[in-house]
């Protein structure tokens, strides 16, 4: 079964009460239960994370480069000053989902940049915590297509 691990980075194990205006209700938790409940549908085992501490994250996308299939990671605040997390999922094998509940680009203008972009296969912003389930669905197809073998010409 492929393994998605999903990290999470500062203030996140504060959702529901921090700015709800901007990042919704729906605390952690519950992002987490509609998460477990996706991957069983999609077929994948996932590893679902959240600290506070940059090097805790480092270490789980490092230990992800040994054991997942693909890597979901909402740096929070990390996004705009990372280089560590930048480095940390340049050498992770797989497909890698930048993930955010907030459109960035909608937001303050210091927001606008990431580092994990730079390294990112893809991302997905500003649709709360259904952000989440989606980022499951694409990870899930884009493990599905390296697995498939390219078709040849005619």
């Amino acid at each position: 079964m492929p393994t998605v691990y999903l990290l999470n980075g500062p203030n996140l194990n504060m959702l529901g009460r921090r700015e709800p205006e901007i990042y919704g209700r729906t605390t952690l938790a519950e992002i987490e239960a509609s998460c477990r409940e996706a991957a069983r549908r999609l077929g994948l085992e996932l590893v679902f994370r959240q600290s506070n501490h940059e090097g805790e994250l480092v270490s789980w996308i490092q230990e992800a480069c040994e054991r997942a299939d693909a890597l979901i990671l909402n740096p929070a605040a990390f996004t705009h000053t990372s280089v560590a997390l930048m480095d940390a999922i340049a050498i992770f094998p797989g497909p890698v989902i930048e993930l955010h509940l907030s459109n960035i680009h909608r937001r303050e203008p210091w927001r606008h940049h990431s580092y994990v972009s730079l390294k990112a296969t893809g991302i997905i912003c500003g649709f709360g915590a259904d952000g989440y389930v989606l980022a499951l669905e694409a990870a899930a197809r884009m493990i599905a297509r390296r697995g498939e073998k390219p078709s040849g010409g005619s």
